[in-house]
């Protein structure tokens, strides 16, 4: 069956490349490198039609990694005539594989298999290589490799182990790379893809915050026409961006709602409060719906399960007073590509259902408007910093949807609520105090389901941890834990043990994503 294929963003009016999806772990960030180089980048899956592609034109195509063996029976292969479009093509590690099997070169397992930081040597500079040493660092994770590329290509690049690292012929302009040049491990990656799309491709740099909002402004008038919207902010970048655009497009037919459902940081509906009515022209309708979504979350444990749930009622609060604007027919979200990412597509496994992706219910009547839904979250800063959004909403935090429901884990109850919101204020508050807050992406606590001996006042407890995570991200697709001084984290952890009731014990989450999730839940 042939994939169902979206239509381009913003009307195809940016000169754009597309990226190939064969399932690789990595196939976002291809897309958010080449668009930190100002060219608009959109995922497709691998088995895309040729006519599909070609009607959006690319000025040149990705082909990404991916987990399975371009030998295997059923592996994942594009069509031949993709190769004959005359379009620049870059294949990356099962891309490159791919490329050169069905060319005519020869791919088998390797003899020793490479993972992590790799040594590089470049044979020839040009083009992939142009302005580049020829030692190198790159970042390696494959089993299979190139041993012989095929008739018409050179031999770029080779490691020790991977006699065709890299490979090019130059006459049709396809390329392939057997290391990742996205991922940040491969230090000159992102100088690699400029020169693919610059000097291959042609490109010339036109995707830029100001034409996203001139035209997403336009794209919104165009679907709205002369209805009313509703928009769901929380007081983060991605909600309020939204609604910057919205109100732009549309002016006094938008309408805010902002919805407390009980799951929110400590003087968090207080805060936002305060902070949209004195940054935003528009009505905003304030909703207390903590005991309802209380109640709906009682006895439910299952992480997908309290997404559901939240993304559902959410819904329901949503459309309840919509029914009260007339002719309210929309509602925005922020929504980034992320969310969809990581919610399922027809190549990427699911890693969470989002609320506002895939826990959204099938008996939605109002339409969804998601302007952000294919950019990431430093895109997204750099559009709110174009709209002259405040520094405090641009740089906030990431808070999840579902809340602090995500950083319980197990089964929530008022008690179980306030223990992590109360060492949560805790870290962020010293965490501010030291002047780290504004140098970490994320910083959180989560109460795990298990309870540990302790020992207060010559009495034994036995109640819970608290873990403490702390993480720098650039887009939310990967992150590496925040090495904190020893001094401040002691100070934390004594501050959450004698002031939240409870607690007798604090972890600290050393866990990198991949493996984990920034979230625990």
């Amino acid at each position: 069956m042939e994939p169902a294929i979206e239509p381009v963003p913003h009307g195809g009016l940016h000169e754009q490349v597309v990226v190939l999806d064969f399932g690789g772990q990595y196939t976002q960030l291809i897309a958010r490198r080449v668009r930190e180089c100002q060219v608009f980048c959109e995922i497709l899956p691998f088995n895309t039609p040729i006519d599909a592609l070609r009607a959006r034109q690319p000025k040149g195509i990705l082909l990404s990694g991916g987990p399975a063996s371009v030998y295997e029976p059923n592996a994942p292969r594009v069509e031949p005539a993709l190769f004959e479009m005359g379009i620049p093509i870059l294949g990356i590690c099962y891309g490159h594989q791919l490329m050169a099997q069905m060319l005519g070169g020869e791919v088998c397992p390797a003899a020793q298999r490479e993972y992590g930081r790799t040594h590089l040597t470049v044979l020839h500079t040009d083009p992939l290589f142009v302005g580049l040493k020829t030692e190198l660092i790159c970042w390696m994770s494959h089993g299979d490799q190139v041993i012989y590329p095929p008739p018409g290509f050179v031999i770029l690049a080779e490691t020790e182990n991977t006699p065709v690292a890299a490979m090019g012929d130059l006459q049709r302009h396809l390329y392939g790379v057997q290391f990742h040049p996205e991922v940040v491990h491969t230090p000159f990656g992102k100088e690699l893809l400029r020169n693919f799309l610059f000097r291959v491709c042609g490109c010339r740099g036109d995707w830029t915050p100001a034409n996203f909002i001139e035209e997403t402004i336009r794209t919104l008038q165009e679907q709205v026409g002369d209805a009313r919207v509703l928009c769901a902010v929380s007081g983060g970048v991605d909600s309020c961006t939204v609604a910057a655009l919205v109100q732009r497009a549309i002016g006094e037919r938008l309408t805010c709602i902002f919805v407390d459902h009980g799951l929110l940081r400590k003087g968090e509906a207080e805060e936002v409060y305060e902070l949209f009515t004195r940054h935003f022209p528009t009505r905003l309708l304030f909703v207390d719906a903590r005991e309802r979504f209380l109640q709906r979350l009682k006895g439910v444990t299952d992480p997908e399960a309290k997404r559901r749930v939240i993304g559902e009622e959410f819904v329901r609060v949503f459309e309840e007073h919509a029914d009260e604007i007339s002719d309210c027919r929309f509602l925005a979200q922020g929504t980034l590509y992320p969310d969809v990412i990581e919610s399922g597509t027809p190549i990427a496994a699911k890693i969470k259902t989002h609320h506002n992706v895939g826990g959204l219910p099938s008996w939605m009547r109002l339409q969804l408007l998601e302007p952000l839904r294919y950019l990431f979250k430093d895109e997204v800063r750099a559009v709110a910093q174009a709209l002259g959004l405040p520094e405090r909403i641009v740089w906030r935090q990431p808070f999840p949807g579902p809340g602090l429901a995500v950083r319980v884990v197990g089964e929530i109850t008022p008690e179980r609520l306030h223990q992590v919101r109360e060492a949560d204020a805790i870290l962020n508050e010293e965490l501010t105090r030291a002047g780290w807050h504004r140098r970490v992406w994320q910083a959180f606590a989560v109460l795990p389901d298990v309870r540990s001996v302790g020992v207060m006042g010559d009495q034994r407890t036995y109640q819970h941890p608290v873990v403490l995570r702390v993480v720098h991200s650039e887009d939310a697709m990967t992150a590496e834990p925040v090495e904190l001084p020893w001094d401040l984290l002691l100070r934390i952890a004594n501050r959450i043990v004698n002031e939240v009731p409870g607690i007798n014990r604090v972890l600290y989450d050393l866990s990198s994503k991949p493996p984990a999730t920034i979230e625990w839940e």
